[in-house]
C-alpha cells in the first residue's frame, strides 16, 4: 500500500484555499488517489460545533480562542486525519496549526513558541507532509470574502499581522513549507502544485 499523504493549505482569509484544494481532489481523484478532504476549524461533529463558536459565537479571551482551535485539532487528527493516513489515503486539509500559530500566536501576541507548545500534544506526531502557504496581499484577498466571520471581520491591521505571521513561520520552517503566490489563478496553482509532488516522488508522472 502506497503511503497517504497530508497537505495543508494556508493563507490569510479570502485567499483561495478551498479553491486549491478542490481542484488538487480533482486532479488526484483522477490518478486514482483516494483523498480525504477535511477543514479547520471542524470535520468532526465536535470539531464542528467548536467551528461555530470561533467563527460565529461571541467575542472571547485570546487564549480561548487559542484552546478551542487546539481542542478541535486533537478531535481532528485523532478521528480522521491519522485514520486516513494509515488507509494509505491523502488528506487534504484547508487550514492547520500553522493557523493558530499566526493567528493567535503572532496576531493576537500570544507568542508562537507558547501557542505551539499547546498544540504540540493534540496533534501527537501528525504534521503534514506539506503545507503550501498562498502568499498574497491581503487586503485583496478579504475583499473576495462573501460573508466575513467573526475571525475574517477583524480589522485591516490584525490581518496585516496575521500575515507576518505566516511570513515568520515560513522563515522558520522552510522545508515542510511550499510558498506560492496567491494571486495567481487556482488552475495555474495546482498545476505548480502537482509539478511539486511528482518532483518529490509522492504522485506517479501521469
Amino acid at each position: 500500500m502506497s503511503p497517504g499523504r497530508y497537505l495543508a493549505v494556508e493563507g490569510t482569509e479570502g485567499v483561495g484555499k478551498t479553491t486549491l484544494n478542490r481542484l488538487l481532489t480533482d486532479r488526484l481523484n483522477e490518478r486514482g488517489v483516494e483523498v480525504v478532504r477535511v477543514r479547520e476549524p471542524g470535520g468532526t461533529p465536535l470539531g464542528e460545533q467548536i467551528r461555530s463558536l470561533l467563527l460565529h459565537g461571541d467575542d472571547m479571551a485570546d487564549w480561548t480562542e487559542a484552546l478551542l482551535f487546539a481542542a478541535q485539532r486533537s478531535e481532528l487528527v485523532t478521528r480522521v486525519i491519522r485514520p486516513a493516513l494509515s488507509q494509505g489515503k491523502w488528506v487534504l486539509s484547508d487550514r492547520c496549526f500553522y493557523s493558530s500559530l499566526a493567528y493567535q500566536g503572532y496576531a493576537r501576541g500570544l507568542g508562537v513558541s507558547r501557542v505551539w507548545s499547546v498544540n504540540a500534544p493534540a496533534l501527537g506526531g501528525t504534521l503534514p507532509d506539506l503545507v503550501v502557504w498562498l502568499e498574497t496581499d491581503h487586503g485583496a484577498a478579504l475583499l473576495r470574502q462573501e460573508q466575513p466571520d467573526r475571525i475574517g471581520s477583524e480589522d485591516a491591521s490584525v490581518h496585516l499581522q496575521v500575515w507576518k505571521g505566516y511570513r515568520s513561520v515560513w522563515t522558520t520552517d522552510r522545508e515542510r513549507t511550499l510558498r506560492m503566490d496567491g494571486g495567481r489563478s487556482p488552475q495555474h496553482s495546482v498545476a505548480v502544485l502537482v509539478s511539486v509532488l511528482e518532483e518529490r516522488g509522492w504522485l506517479g508522472p501521469c
